[in-house]
């Protein structure tokens, strides 16, 4: 019984520790991309101090970077704790191992010595023929051949554990090197999370002595973000507009009795009049809420939807009608969803923008340098439809909207996680 219960100890410990390489793993893989990102923002950061620009764009690189250095901290942290939980399994089953190993040899010895008192052949001999019948004859015949078979497997198990000794003792001297780097690595982290905080602070102090400029660069900015707000609701009317005269005519054409009121019915609707195609296109678009891909193929939200405190000063209330998501330099905008490319606009002399239709539903790109499609084109789900421009800060930044007719939506929650 004591060994049976020993066996079920060992093997609920040992479990977690077969799982951990997997583990391990991960956290390695999720540190290797937290350390990219981290450079990524330390290239930025320079580029955007290089160029003498926004120091509210430089507070929020910093703010950012900060935080991918304390994600960074805690992930080091995980893997330290699962490096000690590994070696303390380890250290149980070395324990284990020796206890065995001692019983085993304490066993083996007891059998050499028995083997030694009765080592001659003639006792051997003398042992088979003082039988009292053949049957105990035989009996005694397999009792030494049994003998010796389980003393030689008894000698295996010996070298066998302490091959398995010699494994572990290897394997948690590897683990204990390891956490250690872990932990040096984690306080430099540490100290470098307080120089890059001091920053931040240097940052801010700044800030507050051109706070009066700076609102004043904000407020600009939301007065630009509500004109192209404008544009593109005006953008979608006319689309809207565009695609009912066009239904208006079908159903002319197709039904000769269509009277004049209905087909001004038709083309005078603020809303999509769907045809039954249409109908179909806009269910399975709807369908698809939560699970569509990403416009960009990596990128992270900065600015989210609706309205929010500024990130910097929190008594300035800023709007989004969609989403603004920071991406790499060069990066292209794809569409989210097959539908048809009702406009193409140039919204700055700098920012392009796509629309495209699924429906009664539509998509918006904005801030595009190039744009690869062109009205009336049929797009396919993660089709490349532009270049997103990079600005004089470095910054490629894609606002992508998802409206039905002119209604818009949190496009958050129609994106699939990640």
């Amino acid at each position: 019984m004591p060994k049976i219960f020993l066996f079920l100890l060992f093997f609920c410990l040992a479990t977690p520790m077969w799982s951990q390489p997997t583990t391990q793993e991960q956290l390695e893989e999720r540190k290797a991309k937290i350390q990219l990102e981290i450079q990524e923002k330390e290239q930025l950061l320079q580029s955007v101090k290089s160029k003498e620009k926004s120091i509210v764009t430089q507070l929020l690189i910093q703010k950012e970077k900060i935080g991918l250095k304390e994600k960074l901290i805690k992930t080091t942290e995980k893997q330290t704790k699962l490096l000690s939980n590994d070696i303390y399994t380890n250290q149980l089953k070395i324990n284990q191992l020796n206890r065995d190993l001692d019983q085993l040899r304490k066993d083996y010895a007891e059998m050499i010595v028995k083997s030694y008192k009765s080592r001659s052949e003639q006792s051997r001999a003398m042992f088979l023929l003082s039988s009292q019948n053949f049957l105990q004859a035989y009996k005694r015949a397999q009792y030494m051949k049994q003998y010796a078979s389980y003393r030689k497997m008894q000698g295996e198990e010996i070298k066998g554990k302490t091959n398995q000794l010699v494994v572990y003792n290897n394997k948690i001297g590897a683990q204990k090197n390891e956490k250690e780097k872990l932990i040096v690595e984690n306080e430099k982290e540490k100290q470098q999370l307080v120089k890059e905080k001091q920053e931040q602070e240097k940052i801010a102090n700044q800030i507050k002595k051109e706070k009066g400029k700076i609102t004043a660069e904000i407020k600009k900015k939301q007065q630009e973000t509500k004109k192209i707000d404008a544009q593109i609701q005006k953008l979608i009317r006319e689309s809207i507009a565009a695609a009912n005269k066009k239904t208006a005519a079908a159903n002319a054409k197709t039904n000769p009795k269509t009277t004049a009121a209905e087909k001004k019915a038709i083309e005078s609707s603020t809303k999509i009049v769907l045809t039954p195609e249409g109908k179909l296109v806009s269910d399975n678009f709807k369908a698809n809420k939560g699970r569509l891909p990403w416009p960009v193929e990596k990128g992270a939200i900065s600015l989210g939807y609706g309205d929010q405190p500024h990130p910097v000063f929190k008594t300035l209330v800023v709007h989004n009608s969609g989403i603004e998501i920071s991406t790499e330099s060069g990066s292209n905008a794809r569409a989210v969803f097959a539908g048809e490319v009702t406009q193409v606009q140039l919204l700055t002399p700098l920012k392009k923008a796509v629309v495209i239709k699924h429906g009664d539903f539509f998509t918006t790109y904005q801030n595009l340098s190039s744009v690869n499609v062109q009205v009336g084109d049929k797009v396919s789900a993660k089709q490349n439809l532009g270049k997103i421009r990079t600005d004089g800060e470095g910054k490629s930044v894609l606002k992508f909207m998802v409206l039905q007719n002119t209604t818009p939506f949190n496009p958050t929650s129609w994106l699939s996680g990640r």
